[in-house]
């Protein structure tokens, strides 16, 4: 009785810490929103150039602030949706039954592991109300979590694996590790998070080709995977060609992955890139301009949504039938939300699709494309893919590569990165 009315009172206390730490961050908001709106009213001065007798460096000048001046805007904005966000999370801990708590606990000490707690972590609900919801929101929602506080006997080695390995049997759920929770249980204590293991598993290959005359691609790719059961994966193609275009799109995916591993929404993380690269630019005015191709699957539920900033198309492959995922838009750095209303719904613009088990994801970069000219550009890429049979991605992306050399006479006019995701269905 004692320990259950501890557990209330705590769960309490953690519910009016909550309430209390929201209350704050809506304040914070509702000051960065206000501040936004206070910029954009004292600027009375109009777009730049309009001025009557300005020179052209005055021009330039003006050009400048006026977007220094929209890029500080938008991301205050930014800022006011982000923190109004996270206020609206909320997580509850519910203590396991019982029976279900000295079961593991009883099993984990023979195993030299103490247990100082055990919960589950409930899904986080928007506003309280899932029907407050939409789609995206309810997708993003992953599947059981399990928290232990935890540490082992000195001289014991375990790592977290073999735990989720034992929960699994425990408690009748496939459980796994979370991303991130450390792999090794340590001396002193932590708290571990186990996650129930997703439908899909995803297998990844690539093959690339830098263009003639250079020894470093502008291509960069990246995969990054969540606890929430997400896998994204991100494809840059830097403007122009060789080092000075692979660092631009390397300075993207470094922004993006810092952002997405924060727990920012994709759609708001590649917002922000867009208004960095806006206030950056070195004196002779040049500007990172780099494509962004985004490709996020939810393990979960069997769903992919792709996202493309400037980028080339991709194809999802089913058995025989291709489908060729377009999305028209300009690369990032060069139109700031705050200018055009077409600029911001552009980086938020975005296709899903549900996938089965078998189905295979492609991407790539311009280059790929521009040398299938002669055959046709995408309209030969859906050609080759549905004659294609199934096989291991890396083997797939390397012969997709080696028919593109083959459509352009062995000649490289353009950095070529060639990705291509098998998904799998685990429960099958």
């Amino acid at each position: 009785m004692l320990m259950t009315a501890g557990r209330e009172r705590q769960e309490q206390l953690s519910i009016m810490l909550s309430d209390y730490g929201r209350g704050r961050l809506l304040a914070y908001a509702d000051s960065f929103r206000e501040l936004s709106r206070s910029y954009r009213e004292d600027f009375t001065h109009g777009k730049p150039g309009q001025r009557e007798g300005a020179s052209r460096q005055q021009v330039l000048e003006e050009r400048r602030l006026w977007e220094n001046r929209q890029v500080l805007c938008d991301n205050l904005d930014e800022m006011s949706q982000i923190m109004a966000r996270l206020a609206a999370e909320v997580f509850r801990l519910t203590p396991l039954p019982a029976r279900e708590e000295k079961l593991v606990m009883r099993a984990l000490k023979q195993e030299g592991i103490t247990v100082l707690d055990i919960f589950y972590i409930d899904q986080p609900v928007q506003d309280g109300d899932p029907q407050h919801m939409d789609d995206t929101e309810i997708e993003n929602r992953p599947g059981m979590i399990i928290g232990l506080h935890m540490l082992t006997q000195r001289m014991v080695g375990r790592n977290s694996q073999e735990v989720a390995d034992m929960l699994s049997v425990l408690l009748g759920r496939r459980l796994i590790v979370s991303v991130t929770s450390p792999q090794q249980i340590e001396e002193r204590e932590g708290t571990y998070l186990f996650v129930e293991e997703p439908r899909f598993v995803v297998l990844s290959g690539s093959a690339r080709a830098v263009k003639e005359n250079e020894t470093v691609s502008g291509d960069n790719y990246s995969i990054i995977q969540s606890d929430r059961g997400w896998l994204t994966v991100l494809l840059s193609d830097g403007m122009g060609c060789g080092e000075e275009a692979g660092a631009d799109s390397s300075q993207v995916l470094d922004m993006m992955e810092k952002m997405l591993e924060a727990g920012f929404e994709t759609d708001m993380a590649v917002s922000l890139v867009n208004s960095a690269l806006l206030a950056s630019g070195d004196v002779s005015g040049r500007r990172n301009m780099s494509t962004l191709d985004i490709c996020s699957l939810n393990l979960y539920q069997g769903m992919c949504v792709f996202r493309k900033v400037g980028a080339a198309a991709s194809f999802l492959k089913s058995n025989s039938y291709v489908e060729q995922i377009s999305l028209p838009g300009l690369p990032l750095g060069i139109l700031a939300a705050g200018e055009d209303r077409e600029a911001q719904e552009a980086l938020r613009r975005s296709v899903s699709r549900e996938l089965i088990d078998n189905d295979y994801i492609i991407m790539v970069s311009d280059g790929v494309l521009d040398a299938l000219r002669e055959s046709g550009y995408e309209d030969a890429m859906v050609r080759y893919l549905e004659s294609m049979r199934e096989q291991h991605p890396d083997e797939m992306a390397g012969n997709l590569l080696q028919f593109v050399l083959r459509c352009s006479q062995g000649r490289i006019m353009d950095d070529m990165t060639v990705l291509v995701l098998g998904v799998f269905d685990s429960h099958r």
